[in-house]
Parts: C-alpha cells; sequence; structure tokens
C-alpha cells in the first residue's frame, strides 16, 4: 500500500515513517525539502499518483494569526482537491486535543479551519487529535517567559512522548477511516508549569518556573479541562513522563 506523508521530513513525520517502513508499507515522505509544496501545489500531484493514504502531519511556519490561519486552509483545500483526482482512500490529519474548545483565534482557530475542510471534502478520513508532545515543553517555556522566569499556569495537561503519537498515527492509518475524531494522550495527567519545571530541570536549565492561574498557554486561557481529552474513548499512549525523561535526559 502507498502511503503519502506530508511533513514527513519534521518530527513526527519520521518517525512515523520509519514505523510504516518496517510494517513493509510504500512510504513516500513528502515536504517542501523533497520538491512537494501544499501551499502552491508544486509536486503534489506527482506525490500523490498511485497512494490509497495520505496522512498530513505538516505544520505551519509561522505561528503569526493570519499566516498560519492561510498555511492550514490553503494546504488542506490543495491537498483535498489532489486526492480526489487520484482516489485516494483514506486522509489522516494530527490535529490537537482541545482545538475545538479553543478556537477563537491563533493557532486552534487554524487547526480547526483545517479540520472542517477535510470533514467536507468528501474523502474518507480520521482526525487524530494529539496533546503536547513532551518534546515540546521546553518551547512551551520559551514562549511563556517574562524577565527571565516562565510563567504557566497550573492547569492540567496530558502530554505524550512524540514515538507514540507516531505509533497511534501508524495504527490509524492502517485501518479503516472513521469518518471522524479519534483522541490520544499521556497516561498521566500533570499540572503544566509542574511537568514543564520538571523538564528544564532534567536540562539542567536553570530558568525558574512560576505557577500562576492567571498566566496563559499561547494567549489562551485554560483550565484543568482544555487540553485533556474531551470524548468518551481516548487512546492513552504508555510512554509515562518519567521515563521518557530517564530516556532523553
Amino acid at each position: 500500500m502507498k502511503i503519502v506523508i506530508i511533513g514527513g521530513s519534521g518530527l513526527i513525520g519520521k518517525k512515523l515513517a520509519n514505523l510504516l517502513r518496517q510494517q513493509g508499507q510504500d512510504v513516500l515522505a513528502a515536504s517542501p525539502s523533497s520538491g512537494v509544496d501544499t501551499l502552491t501545489c508544486a509536486g503534489l500531484a506527482e506525490a500523490l499518483k498511485g497512494a490509497q493514504v495520505v496522512i498530513d502531519t505538516s505544520n505551519s511556519p509561522s505561528f503569526e494569526e493570519k499566516a498560519v490561519l492561510n498555511f492550514f486552509e490553503t494546504s488542506a483545500g490543495n491537498i483535498a482537491r489532489q486526492e480526489i483526482a487520484a482516489g485516494v482512500q483514506h486522509h489522516v490529519a494530527l490535529s490537537v486535543v482541545g482545538a475545538d474548545r479553543m478556537s477563537s483565534g491563533g493557532y486552534m482557530r487554524a487547526k480547526v479551519a483545517q479540520e472542517s475542510i477535510i470533514k467536507a471534502s468528501g474523502v474518507p478520513y480520521t482526525i487524530v487529535r494529539a496533546t503536547q508532545f513532551y518534546e515540546f515543553l521546553s518551547g512551551i517555556a520559551d514562549v511563556s517567559q517574562q524577565d527571565g522566569s516562565v510563567w504557566l499556569p497550573p492547569a492540567l495537561m496530558q502530554p505524550m512522548a512524540a514515538d507514540d503519537v507516531a505509533a497511534a498515527l501508524r495504527d490509524v492509518a492502517t485501518a479503516k477511516p472513521a469518518n471522524g475524531v479519534v483522541e490520544v494522550a499521556g497516561p498521566e495527567k500533570l499540572p503544566m508549569a509542574e511537568i514543564v519545571k520538571r523538564a528544564l530541570t532534567a536540562k539542567h536549565d536553570p530558568r525558574p518556573v512560576v505557577s500562576d492561574p492567571g498566566a496563559r498557554y499561547f494567549g489562551y486561557a485554560i483550565d484543568d479541562h482544555s487540553l485533556i481529552p474531551g470524548g468518551p474513548n481516548p487512546r492513552i499512549a504508555p510512554t509515562r513522563f518519567d521515563d521518557w525523561l530517564r530516556k532523553t535526559a
């Protein structure tokens, strides 16, 4: 089975490609660096020729509100049109747990727009909403820094390892389309400020982390439900945070 991974050179795309190739799948990792650009459509039709499954793990190069919305709307529309022309049987998209609850603006609004285009395209689909990755906790600290300290809310989050995200996408991509949303999350609910502090400490990052209920997450006011799966049967990944830290520190 030919499977095309859009964003195949990224963190998740590379891991996913390896997992699928281990199964014996015919995998094409597509990205601008390989000549496939979903914004301009350059190389897209050729990449999708003969594909049964397309997995979109791509991300916007800019998080500025207009730019990120343009990226996901344009990319999703272009991919859908080329999938229809190529007869693709299953579109899988990586999205974010909580996107539908924080869709008033910014990145989450753009992800919801992407999801809406996928649902309306007519191509059988599965949207995989994942929680935040352990690998990105330092990045959360970077955007939450003020005057040398990292200000974060104590709201619960349920992050997961990138390896587990890739495994979930592999399983979804080789199953029948759900024509709906599948949520995946880590095995533990932990306060955001606490888990980011532990991640920084493990990397010997001296920045102090301040737990502040009024602090925002990428501009969003969040509570204990914002970043936690909201559906009845989320897929729970196996890798616990402490085990991931020991492996990567």
